[in-house]
């Protein structure tokens, strides 16, 4: 029966607790100030909106469907599924020449003109043609 009437109390004085009010004050400093309790001076209540709550059934339900979907995506995307695309042999006859070679072959090439000698106007195409190669280089083989 005791634990009875202390639950019973507790259940009717929590809610008044949870309901309580916040007073804003600006103190002589200009700081602001919160609290639950009223100052002696001059305050404002403020009035908080209550708290956003997601059922966790309803982030699962979310997180099944974004799985889904990226594996709906995932499918459409893979090489078999294409339309109008002819299956390839999944080992190529020749080996595809790597881009990245041919980048490194360019820079040596504009690398060795620079150090053969050139002319004022030929040297600033040559080391603009130089930047534009080691950008791609990079964007394309070092980066990714």
């Amino acid at each position: 029966m005791p634990r009875m009437l202390a639950l019973l109390l507790s259940c009717l004085l929590l809610p008044g607790t949870a309901q309580s009010e916040v007073y804003r004050w600006i103190d002589s400093r200009g700081s602001v100030h919160f609290s639950d309790r009223p100052p002696g001076r001059s305050h404002q209540t403020v009035t908080l909106s209550p708290t956003v709550t997601v059922p966790m059934a309803d982030n699962l339900e979310a997180s099944r469907r974004v799985t889904e979907t990226r594996q709906d995506v995932s499918r459409l995307l893979s090489d078999g599924d294409r339309p109008g695309r002819p299956d390839r042999p999944a080992v190529a006859d020749e080996p595809e020449p790597d881009p990245c070679d041919g980048y490194r072959r360019k820079l040596e090439q504009v690398q060795a003109q620079l150090r053969a000698g050139y002319r004022n106007d030929r040297g600033n195409r040559l080391r603009a043609r130089r930047r534009e190669l080691s950008q791609a280089y990079s964007r394309e083989c070092v980066l990714r």
